[in-house]
């Protein structure tokens, strides 16, 4: 059963790597954290883009969007929620 109240979960006490910040960083644009059959993912909004119901946590210049589902179960942003993709210089 769902149940909606008005509390919406807190971002402030979620710890970002600084591999996180380096690479948001250096791909220069925003991301957005949502559900995948492995777990929570962090994509670029540009794969997955923001849902008006997403919470919002800013790392410089840029902002990480948090699907509401996942916002209660976040406690930290690391490397293992970056999907490995091979580049062709690899």
């Amino acid at each position: 059963m769902y149940a909606h109240t008005n509390n919406r979960p807190s971002l402030e006490e979620v710890l970002i790597q600084t591999e996180v910040v380096d690479y948001i960083q250096k791909r220069g644009c925003d991301f957005r954290i949502c559900t995948s059959c492995g777990g929570p993912i962090l994509l670029p909004v540009r794969m997955k883009p923001p849902k008006p119901t997403d919470l919002q946590i800013t790392v410089g210049d840029h902002t990480i969007f948090v699907s509401i589902h996942q916002a209660r179960y976040l406690h930290s942003i690391h490397m293992g929620m970056v999907p490995i993709f091979f580049d062709e210089d690899d």
